[in-house]
């Protein structure tokens, strides 16, 4: 983690190295490791003592009974290393292993708080193979940490999955709250928030961003993306296009110094970052839900006609549908109809 945001430390507590290692070799080390030697034994609480104000009581009810282990869901800071709770610290320091990401990122975050545990990989790429291993370690009675590069485990990462196998084997699942980008954007983008939707990542291409945007369109909730800042503006614009003109919210750089949350209309929003070029720093883009219905007539002509102005048959139909509530296959056969009408009329006045 970068640590140059108002709050956080200049300098890490002294710390000893942090045991990181590369994919084989972890995966190695971890399959021949010697199982506990007393079956049913309990792990120990090996972690140093700490200021976090843990009772006995407290601490008890989060060590893994007799024979089977524990794993934990750990929250770590998406910027500021000061939004790392307590609770967080006291189990990463009584953890036997500690998955992770990326062993480089969470190995600098675990130095800076005097942690040292072993460290194995668990992602996208390696998942499949290594899900396994962490269940033998919690089958053998074992406490494992499961943490992401920045924020809440879970979110856009295979650790559901984990959970899942996890929870049916008996294991005992519990997760230490934490700091959370798509919530944060969500209560500082000055949308509704009684409703909302994670919608993870868009598409890379504009076809499928458009698709997403008219599945999403009738959802009476706000939503919330992931987003790269090179896609941004065109993104935006997309969304614009599919969902109407809609207020929306680009929250980037959270919790770090050059926070931002810039607020708008959505094709106000693509046209501002079409102009300044790509902001710095991971962004999530929050949209408003779609207006309330109204009891007023709605005009599918008129509405086709203006979609059809700016966009193709396919891409006006989706969105009207959308906004109208109507069932597309009815708005899209209406939209050809008038397209035809249109190239007609143009041909017979050039004929003219």
């Amino acid at each position: 983690m970068k640590g140059s945001h108002s709050g956080q430390r200049s300098k890490p507590r002294p710390a000893g190295k942090t045991a990181v290692a590369d994919d084989e070799s972890v995966i190695s080390a971890v399959a021949s490791a010697t199982l506990r030697e007393t079956p049913g034994e309990t792990p120990g609480d090996k972690s140093a003592p700490h200021d976090a104000a843990v009772t006995e009581t407290e601490a008890a009810a989060t060590r893994p009974v007799a024979g089977a282990g524990s794993l934990g869901l750990v929250a770590t800071p998406i910027g500021n290393l000061g939004d790392i709770s307590a609770r967080a610290l006291d189990w990463l320091r009584a953890a036997d292993l500690i998955a992770c990401e990326d062993s480089r990122v969470s190995g600098r975050l675990l130095q800076h708080f005097g942690i040292d545990k072993k460290l194995i990989a668990y992602h996208d790429h390696n998942a499949e193979e290594i899900r396994p291993v962490l269940l033998r370690h919690l089958a053998a009675g074992e406490r494992v940490a499961l943490i992401s590069d920045a924020g809440t485990p879970l979110i856009s990462d295979p650790g559901y999955k984990l959970v899942r196998e996890a929870a049916a084997a008996g294991i005992k699942v519990t997760a230490l709250p934490g700091p959370s980008a798509p919530l944060m954007a969500l209560i500082l983008s000055g949308l509704p928030t009684d409703r909302f939707l994670f919608a993870g990542f868009l598409p890379v291409k504009s076809a499928a961003r458009r698709q997403v945007a008219a599945e999403l369109a009738a959802v009476p909730a706000s939503l919330i993306f992931f987003e790269t800042a090179p896609r941004l503006a065109e993104s935006l614009a997309d969304l614009g296009a599919m969902l109407g003109d809609r207020p929306a919210a680009v929250a980037r750089e959270l919790t770090k110094l050059y926070e931002e949350v810039r607020r708008g209309t959505l094709l106000e929003l693509a046209a501002h970052y079409r102009d300044a070029g790509p902001p710095r720093g991971e962004i999530v883009l929050v949209v408003g839900p779609p207006a309330p219905e109204t009891d007023i007539a709605f005009d599918l002509d008129a509405a086709l006609r203006a979609a059809l102005a700016k966009m193709s048959v396919k891409d006006a139909a989706a969105l009207v549908a959308a906004n109208s509530g109507l069932k597309r296959r009815q708005v899209y056969a209406r939209a050809l109809e008038l397209a035809q009408q249109t190239s007609s009329g143009d041909q017979a006045e050039d004929e003219a």
